[in-house]
């Protein structure tokens, strides 16, 4: 990687634990600069703009999603052990920010009015395609006879997204240290209710540490504040 490519890539990893913490409104070019001690000349040299900057935090925060969710998932069998491969994973995401927050929620809160946004676009994009990968593994799941014939699949999509919103809700927000297991449990529930026979393999991980790490991560963020 050139010079260029890495004080391109240290911008863009700074610039996306500060949209992750403050916001990709709360993402300015002259608190990037100071980050990294460079001019704001040097920062605009590699985006153009700060609506550009913001576009490419998006993209990566997408990128690293990908990585660390769901390819590793494609890995399971086609069907329900991919399907919860991919929660499990994202489930994991989900506690780890807790303290760090997510682009994906944040954004959405920022942007939910904002038609005319690049940014905005970006973000329905990245949204969408986890979305519709989520509802193709509840398809694939429901071919492969491992769902019900009678799984509507862009129900069971809204009440697995639901509830992994909701533990962002109550542990970042609210604070609550029972939020995990209660989400996990809620998962667990609402896919076994859509299972033709009860699983044997892959279920939602029960264990009291994530409980734990959770109520850490918690009190960590709420004590930064």
């Amino acid at each position: 990687m050139r010079k260029g490519e890495q004080t391109r890539a240290a911008i863009l990893d700074a610039a996306l634990e500060l949209a992750s913490r403050d916001g990709l409104e709360g993402l300015t070019i002259g608190l990037l600069a100071e980050r990294m001690q460079m001019s704001k000349s040097g920062v605009f040299a590699h985006f153009g703009s700060r609506e550009d900057l913001q576009v490419e935090v998006v993209r990566e925060y997408h990128r690293r999603f990908e990585d660390e969710v769901f390819f590793p998932s494609l890995r399971e069998a086609r069907g329900l052990p991919r399907l919860r491969a991919m929660m499990n994973r994202w489930m994991e995401k989900r506690i780890q920010e807790v303290t760090t927050g997510c682009i994906y929620i944040s954004g959405a809160v920022e942007y939910d009015d904002r038609a005319a946004s690049a940014v905005r676009e970006q973000l329905v994009h990245s949204v969408s395609m986890w979305r519709e990968a989520l509802l193709r593994a509840i398809r694939q799941s429901k071919d492969e006879g491992h769902l019900k014939q009678e799984t509507d699949p862009h129900l069971m999509l809204f009440e697995l997204y639901s509830f992994t919103l909701g533990l962002h809700h109550d542990a970042r927000f609210l604070h609550l240290p029972e939020a995990v297991q209660l989400t996990r449990d809620a998962l667990e529930k609402t896919i076994v209710s859509y299972q033709t026979q009860t699983p044997n393999a892959g279920a939602m991980p029960n264990v009291a540490a994530g409980a734990n790490a959770a109520t850490n991560l918690t009190s960590q963020h709420t004590d930064s504040r």
